[in-house]
């Protein structure tokens, strides 16, 4: 088994992670989320091909005739191409788009234009948000009745860390963020508390085996312990999501990325805040082995 001193650097570890989460939210407050035309409203304007084109070439032709804010995708065959605009819908918008991609004497089809609302987007972005505090909400109780309410208040700081520092990731690169990437941000809360749940778990049971009150060694081995799960599962998992950005087209790249930067956030807070956490709000055995009283073997006596 390892033994690797990861308590021994979490002041390290602290720096960084508040540095991070103080970055993101000068992301999120100064530039904020760049939010997709599915949280914003827009128009989306489906065509279709005689033979599959470069969705590389389509933008260029939508960029030169004076298109902004748009994004270009495949919509079930190769030659069918869904193009969203983040502005205005009017009854001319297909056509202008169609006349654009036809410019370089390709054969293209429209086959629909249509407004998505900004009223769906609204609700849209409520429902999903509230969603996001319900799963947390959830999370601290399940947490503080399997294990112990520190514990709970760890896992929460933790998954609170991932969400914020991810959200933060996508408002400073100005990466649209949409239904996809909500998806997987959900995605992230479920990944983190899994791993977060491991090492508690074994953390729990390392304190009720050993007689030492050193928690910093028995933290440092119940995580070296786990050490070989974790990296097996995060390396596997990141093999798959590496394949999807690379090869998956453009629908789930950013769906790919944000699951990639939350493997490694939540590897990273599951040790370095979730864990750590535990010692700066002064977990003790106490706390998981109540004390037994002096005059236990008296109570029954009248």
């Amino acid at each position: 088994m390892t033994q690797i001193d990861f308590m021994g650097k979490r002041k390290a570890a602290y720096i960084i992670s508040i540095l991070l989460t103080v970055i993101a939210l000068g992301a999120l407050a100064v530039k904020g989320l760049s939010l997709g035309l599915d949280f914003t409203g827009g128009t989306q304007v489906e065509v279709s091909y005689a033979q599959a084109p470069s969705l590389d070439e389509v933008r260029d032709e939508l960029g030169e005739a004076g298109f902004g804010n748009y994004s270009v995708q495949t919509f079930g065959a190769d030659t069918d191409v869904l193009v969203r605009l983040q502005q205005t819908f009017d009854e001319g918008i297909g056509q202008q788009v169609l006349g654009a991609l036809q410019a370089q004497g390709e054969q293209v089809e429209l086959v629909r234009a249509e407004y998505v609302g900004a009223q769906v987007g609204d609700q849209l972005r409520d429902q999903s948000g509230l969603g996001m505090l319900i799963a947390l909400g959830v999370v601290a109780l399940y947490v503080a009745f399997r294990f112990q309410y520190k514990f709970a208040l760890g896992a929460l700081i933790s998954l609170g860390h991932d969400v914020v520092i991810l959200l933060g990731f996508f408002a400073l690169f100005g990466l649209d963020f949409d239904l996809t990437v909500l998806a997987a941000v959900l995605a992230v809360i479920g990944y983190s508390l899994n791993d977060t749940i491991i090492v508690y778990d074994r953390i729990r049971e390392n304190i009720r085996r050993s007689q030492s009150n050193d928690l910093v060694r028995i933290f440092n081995d119940a995580i070296n312990q786990t050490l070989s799960r974790t990296l097996s599962t995060s390396g596997t998992t990141l093999l798959v999501l590496l394949a999807l950005f690379f090869l998956g087209g453009d629908m789930i790249h950013n769906f790919s990325l944000a699951l990639i930067v939350g493997v490694v956030l939540g590897t990273f807070s599951s040790i370095y805040v979730a864990a750590a956490m535990l010692l700066l709000v002064r977990l003790e055995r106490e706390d998981l082995i109540p004390a037994k009283r002096e005059n236990a073997a008296d109570d029954g006596m009248p």
